[in-house]
């Protein structure tokens, strides 16, 4: 199944929140014909975009092709949460890669934080301040402790504040979790907008950005005097680079890295505003998720909606009642929101990994790939931009960081990875259900 066209008209941003408050641009052209490029980008969401930006600011001559619109997948319908740290812990990085790797990827994902806000304030977009992380269960709140003293002692982070459940819930009016923290150093935003945002200056610095540009198909370099071909749906790029940065929507593309990464469905909701009784969802402009399987993750945005994503699904196909499905998880949080309308729905396409940790990979020798993200992609796609940018260039410290850590293909690869993951998806939300 060819995840571009399953559940989205062509062309068409979705029903969202955010493509109905997003900022103005004006479409860009489709690719026709033979070109040529230096590098040639496949995907326009903020791993591409970042990519395009910094080599198109380095002087070089890029092409960006984008099957829909800028922004039009995972980038431009997210959560908006701007987190700290890779989507691992640092006890865990340093079981997987050793102490003096967790350190460099921990630094990495700092520097994600500042690239990602600096493109943000280039671009127009506020960022507010502020991702609590809501716990369940006690055991969870003492991992959480000992991880705050681990990055104050050993990493130098002491942004992040415990709250007990008295704290939590005047933060969070719920009595769904006994206590969380609040990372003062993390943020959330406008997700499509700062898509758009990043695609606006990228065309300012010279890069030439394609919409309704399909790709089918790459015949990569095979000799040094040959040169890579991106065959569209009408014509054909020629190019001595190619950037993979479909990250869900990647497909049939790239087998290689097809079995390591998963596509997976997500939901989101919006609500109309909610006036003075914001109050009784948060009490300050903050982003909030909790440590669910199936994760669920909430802010409200400047005019006082309740943007809330949740609930599972074990099919490519969205469900015909998106609202519905997500209702279920908000009303579980906050059950007085029952009466609350519900304006807006819809659903968006992720990718994971095995370890949770994004996949770069050089599939050929002139291409580079990154993706999996695992639902920590907003500051991560951005800067797996500039390091892809940076490798092509010649500085590939950054990428072979993230390149060296073991990347796992899913059991059956990239046929048979589909049906394993559903059984393991049903498993999980079972616990979740159980309180496991």
């Amino acid at each position: 199944m060819n995840l571009l066209f399953s559940n989205d008209r062509r062309g068409e941003y979705p029903p969202s929140l955010y493509a109905a408050t997003r900022d103005a641009l004006p479409a860009f052209p489709e690719q026709r014909g033979e070109e040529r490029a230096d590098v040639v980008i496949v995907g326009g969401g903020y791993t591409g975009l970042s990519a395009a930006l910094h080599l198109a600011e380095a002087g070089l001559e890029v092409m960006l092709l984008e099957a829909h619109r800028m922004g039009f997948g995972a980038s431009g319908r997210n959560g908006g949460q701007i987190g700290s740290g890779q989507r691992l812990e640092v006890d865990e990085l340093e079981a997987m890669a050793g102490t003096d790797a967790a350190h460099r990827l921990w630094d990495m994902a700092e520097e994600a934080k500042r690239l990602t806000r600096d493109l943000a304030a280039r671009a127009g977009v506020p960022v507010a301040d502020g991702i609590a992380h809501a716990f369940r269960k006690p055991a969870e709140f003492d991992h959480a402790r000992a991880m705050i003293e681990k990055l104050a002692r050993d990493y130098g982070y002491d942004r992040i504040e415990p709250l007990d459940r008295a704290a939590f819930r005047a933060l969070v009016p719920s009595d769904a979790y006994g206590a969380g923290v609040l990372d003062h150093g993390a943020g959330h935003l406008q997700p499509l907008n700062l898509a758009l945002g990043m695609a606006r200056l990228a065309d300012a610095a010279g890069a030439r950005l394609r919409e309704m540009s399909h790709v089918h198909h790459i015949r990569h370099a095979r000799r040094a005097d040959e040169k890579t071909v991106v065959q569209t749906g009408k014509g054909r790029v020629i190019c001595d680079h190619v950037i993979l940065a479909a990250n869900g929507y990647l497909g049939n593309l790239e087998m290689k890295v097809a079995a390591r990464v998963m596509p997976i469905n997500n939901f989101i909701v919006a609500t109309a505003p909610l006036g003075d009784r914001a109050a009784e969802v948060l009490t300050r402009d903050i982003g909030v998720h909790d440590t669910k399987f199936v994760v669920n993750y909430w802010r409200l945005d400047p005019e006082r909606r309740l943007i809330f994503g949740g609930g599972e699904n074990v099919s490519y196909r969205f469900p015909k009642d998106i609202a519905a499905k997500v209702r279920k998880p908000l009303l579980e949080i906050y059950p007085g929101l029952a009466d609350v309308e519900l304006t807006h729905a819809w659903g968006g396409t992720l990718a994971i990994t095995m370890n949770r940790m994004p996949c770069f990979a050089r599939p050929a020798p002139n291409c580079l790939s990154a993706s999996g993200f695992s639902g920590h992609g907003v500051a991560l796609a951005t800067l797996s931009g500039k390091l892809m940018a940076q490798a092509v260039q010649g500085q590939a410290e950054g990428f072979e960081t993230m390149a060296a850590l073991p990347s796992r293909p899913f059991p059956g690869g990239g046929m048979l990875r589909w049906p394993l993951l559903v059984a393991g998806m049903s498993w999980y939300s079972l616990r979740d259900r159980l309180g496991f």
